[in-house]
């Protein structure tokens, strides 16, 4: 593990972009950048395309190390190159601490949550992010309902492959995201946090974890896992809430930092000039980094 990430991860002042739209979110993704699914042919035609965006975003000025400490890639986008360089390493280079998304999918929901999809060939892919500089994952399950059996079977699950990133020298980010519509959030949060703290309590001294959870409906419900010994840094994500609204219920959480994707990269358009592009990113990196220091 690179000990100066680690540092910069646990202490830095900023938020994680997330830019790990998989194979299936990719055009939608690039649909909302203003590339309508009928302007490509093909998956390789269409990954072409989306490491274009993202090596706009992640080379343009108003992505700086000093609001921006870490950033969740693709796959692909890890084995592509910006300027020369491996992804991670020009990131690494930039000063931000570059993460791997490594689930595959969400499986069908049974007992009020979906659990991942098998994580195939994922020692491999573990070997192959050291090879390329990476520091930590992340994985994502979703829980829709307040359903105790249900959310046990995801934090176990999550935890069980955290410990074999973990073993593989890699920090994982833990994404069990509680669906924003669900009308049960508040006790699903609750049953959440619990479940989380007691695998916490488990964690040797040598096994960290970060989590990456839905700004919860009661400001600070998670600053008992924030606070944890275990737990190097607790990051949010945006949840399909715009970002005026992520932004202003992210900054009633203290110690709460942003890994937003969506509310992040919606105002940018592959149209826009390289003026027009990074003036919105900038505006964007500035309101979210505010929300994520800042707190009320």
């Amino acid at each position: 593990m690179n000990q100066q990430q680690f540092e910069k991860m646990k202490h830095g002042q900023g938020f994680i972009a997330a830019l790990d739209q998989s194979g299936g979110s990719t055009p939608k993704a690039l649909a909302a950048y203003g590339v309508p699914e009928d302007s490509y042919s093909g998956e390789d035609e269409m990954f072409d395309l989306v490491h274009k965006m993202r090596t706009r975003i992640i080379t343009s000025p108003a992505f700086n190390s000093d609001q921006i400490i870490g950033a969740i890639l693709f796959e692909q986008t890890m084995d592509r190159e910006i300027e020369g360089k491996y992804t991670a390493d020009y990131l690494a280079d930039q000063g931000i601490v570059p993460f791997l998304k490594v689930d595959k999918g969400l499986a069908d929901q049974t007992d009020g949550v979906q659990l991942m999809k098998p994580i195939d060939n994922l020692d491999e892919t573990l070997r192959r992010a050291n090879e390329r500089n990476i520091f930590g994952t992340k994985m994502r399950s979703v829980i829709h309902e307040p359903n105790e059996s249900g959310i046990k079977e995801v934090v176990k699950q999550q935890f069980e492959i955290g410990k074999q990133i973990i073993a593989a020298g890699l920090v994982p980010i833990i994404e069990p995201e509680v669906n924003i519509h669900s009308e049960g959030k508040e006790k699903a949060e609750e049953i959440l946090k619990e479940e989380i703290r007691k695998h916490l309590d488990q964690l040797s001294e040598d096994e960290n974890v970060m989590l990456k959870l839905t700004i919860p409906t009661e400001a600070n419900t998670y600053k008992q896992l924030i606070d944890h010994p275990r737990v190097v840094r607790v990051v949010a994500l945006s949840g399909g809430y715009d970002r005026d609204k992520a932004n202003s219920l992210l900054k009633e959480n203290d110690g709460l930092i942003a890994s937003f994707s969506r509310a992040l990269a919606d105002d940018l358009n592959a149209n826009q000039s390289d003026k027009e592009f990074n003036t919105a990113l900038q505006n964007a990196v500035d309101s979210i980094h505010n929300a994520s220091v800042n707190k009320k």
